[in-house]
């Protein structure tokens, strides 16, 4: 009897310190999981391939030039992303590094937008703030994230999964990786 009653006081005292300890995840199996690069959390609202023959999908393309026709082993792939900063006493700088690779190892980065709502910008994040801004177009949009661009080739949306990877600013060796749905 007195051994059980030890050995159930030695595991409440295990299961009592293991919710003081707060985990750090860097990867994403899917998305809609929260994952840290740095001191800031990441969160892919959503990824998919654009049509722009479609008027939702137009607006997220808004900003490319006029040239910007695809070939028809091409296409555009937009992923949406938030970021926090839960840190209470110090502004961090987001990630503006972002990258998609397919199984193949080939790799693509965001194409920029001019003048695009809802485009991701890089910036600072205050205390206990949120990107995009609730009050902002992308903010309010459906998919309340930020966008970010890709011109992906056919063969590798067909190589998958693709992996969406965040590398912080601060220290480029530590990395956020999200497996992208599509």
């Amino acid at each position: 009897m007195i051994a059980r009653v030890l050995i159930l006081l030695g595991l409440t005292a295990a299961l009592a310190g293991c919710g003081n300890k707060e985990e750090t995840h860097t990867v994403g199996s899917t998305e809609g999981v929260y994952i840290d690069v740095g001191d800031l959390k990441y969160q892919v609202q959503m990824s998919r391939i654009l049509n722009p023959n479609d008027v939702e999908d137009a607006a997220y393309l808004a900003g490319l030039p006029a040239s910007s026709q695809l070939p028809g082993n091409e296409a555009w792939f937009g992923v949406w992303i938030r970021v926090e900063n839960t840190n209470s006493d110090k502004a961090l700088p987001a990630a503006s590094q972002f990258t998609i690779t397919d199984t193949q190892g080939n790799v693509f980065k965001p194409v920029p937008l001019q003048k695009n709502p809802f485009a991701y910008a890089p910036s600072t994040l205050g205390p206990k703030s949120v990107s995009p801004n609730q009050n902002s177009v992308a903010g309010q949009g459906v998919q309340q994230g930020s966008l970010l661009l890709f011109k992906l080739t056919t063969e590798s949306l067909a190589n998958r999964p693709l992996e969406f990877k965040i590398t912080n600013p601060a220290d480029p060796a530590n990395t956020g990786r999200v497996d992208l749905d599509v």
